[in-house]
């Protein structure tokens, strides 16, 4: 009898339940992640050999409508991945300094194309400051509060995503001027397969429900203001770190920029 069969051996039946749920999690993160994405590469491979042959419009007009469906799909998987890896990581967060101004930038340059798509304006403030989180689960949460701000904002609309700096907290902020949120709904736009526009069939509606669950396992608040009609305002709220931590842990991971922190953030505005 090897190490493994005495361990499981030893663990009660709810613990090997646990064990054996988290490995199922695992093997459906696992396909997500990649044996779901192969094909989809196919598939994206040969609309863009299609786009450069169809001549007539009604071949295009089919092509744009694959095209459309396709990136749809993407999102939908982006968010089930997102969602799994929140299970997954649970139990191993330690929350450390990340460096905003890196990571705004990034979710900028990820959405512009996007956001000239829909006709909108996008702006996104750099924030040279750090704050005790997880890079990958507030990037999610982030990632998931612009796509959202994106997906309800109409043409000649904008979208704005900056921090401001309150004591020893950060705030870090996704404005927009979309269609807002009713006050008898605010309270469950973060539950999941909740959509916040009833008469939009695209999507899961799963989206804010992995914003809050982020947000919960980071131990930082979520808030939204909204105004039907004017827009909604989604923030973050973490604990900003000092400039000596976020230094010396940009120099234990050299892969990390490493800049100044100063004592305020570019307000929103």
């Amino acid at each position: 009898m090897d190490a493994d069969e005495v361990e499981s051996k030893d663990r009660t039946p709810r613990e090997r339940e646990l064990q054996q749920a988290n490995d199922f999690h695992a093997v459906l993160l696992a396909m997500a992640g990649h044996d779901l994405r192969q094909p989809l590469q196919v598939m994206l491979s040969s609309y863009d050999w299609l786009s450069r042959r169809l001549a007539t419009p009604s071949e295009k007009e089919y092509l744009r409508r694959g095209e459309l469906a396709l990136a749809q799909f993407t999102k939908q998987l982006d968010l089930l991945v997102d969602a799994l890896r929140l299970h997954q990581q649970a139990a191993t967060i330690e929350p450390v300094p990340v460096w905003l101004s890196p990571m705004l930038a990034r979710l900028g340059r990820d959405h512009e194309e996007m956001a000239n798509r829909k006709g909108l304006t996008l702006r996104v403030r750099p924030a040279d400051v750090a704050v005790a989180s997880d890079p990958f689960l507030l990037e999610v949460a982030l990632r998931n509060l612009l796509r959202n701000a994106l997906k309800f904002t109409g043409p000649g609309g904008q979208v704005l995503v900056g921090c401001r700096r309150r004591g020893s907290r950060v705030r870090l902020e996704v404005h927009d001027t979309g269609i807002g949120i009713p006050p008898d709904k605010l309270a469950r736009v973060f539950e999941a397969f909740h959509r916040l526009d009833s008469t939009q069939t695209d999507g899961l509606g799963l989206g804010l429900f992995v914003v809050r669950r982020a947000v919960d396992l980071l131990g930082h608040r979520l808030e939204v203001r909204s105004t039907v009609g004017r827009g909604s305002c989604f923030s973050i709220l973490a604990d900003a770190s000092t400039a000596a931590e976020a230094r010396r842990h940009a120099m234990e991971f050299p892969g990390r920029p490493l800049s100044r922190v100063d004592d305020t953030c570019a307000p929103p505005h």
